[in-house]
């Protein structure tokens, strides 16, 4: 593993358990056993080290879209496993949703960002649950404002079940994963077809009980 990777692991790696306001690059620097000036050769400053991780977050995210994208026949399992892997990937970058706030105020080009996305995503959900519509799986009949809605509560839980672990569940990282993924797929329940809500039952809630 090049220095560079090895900066970024090891960085991802504090923030996330220790805080993104109370890591520096010295911090990390001692924890690979490389000099602050070694380290600022690569990254001048903490904030270049959150981009590139935030950069990471949003190709793995927008990697499983274009998965999800190209399922032609899609089944209530790919959405489960779409929401599963979502929280998996957001708990391995935590911090950034822990500390959102402060990112996001901190790091002008992350903002930016964040909105661009914010905007983009929304585009992107509403194929893919025309998709889940289009094979029975969701029901036709949902009007726009509650697809909208629909979106906006799935992005509100996604940017902060996190904080909400970490404050009031104190879950692991797999049990997290596993209830929130299931909170999150709650949200769908009233839409699914009734043979689909049978098998959401009988899959996810009377398997998980």
């Amino acid at each position: 593993m090049k220095t560079k990777e090895k900066i970024l692991f090891k960085a991802l790696e504090l923030f996330n358990e220790k805080g993104y306001n109370t890591i520096t690059t010295r911090h990390i620097a001692a924890e690979i056993n490389i000099s602050p000036g070694n380290l600022h050769y690569h990254f001048k400053h903490s904030e270049d080290i959150i981009k590139i991780l935030f950069t990471e977050l949003v190709v793995k995210m927008d990697a499983l879209l274009n998965t999800v994208k190209k399922v032609e026949f899609k089944t209530l399992d790919d959405l489960y496993q779409f929401t599963f892997s979502t929280c998996e990937i957001f708990y391995s970058y935590r911090f950034i949703f822990v500390n959102f706030i402060d990112i996001l105020k901190e790091i002008p080009e992350i903002k930016s960002q964040y909105e661009s996305i914010h905007s983009s995503r929304k585009e992107e959900f509403q194929l893919i649950f025309s998709g889940f519509q289009k094979n029975n799986i969701l029901k036709k009949d949902v009007p726009d404002f509650i697809m909208d809605s629909l979106v906006q509560q799935m992005f509100i839980i996604a940017d902060n079940w996190l904080t909400h672990n970490r404050l009031i569940l104190k879950l692991d990282q797999e049990d997290a994963v596993r209830h929130y993924s299931l909170l999150q797929m709650n949200l769908f329940y009233p839409f699914l077809n009734r043979e689909q809500q049978q098998l959401y039952e009988q899959q996810y809630i009377t398997a998980n009980a």
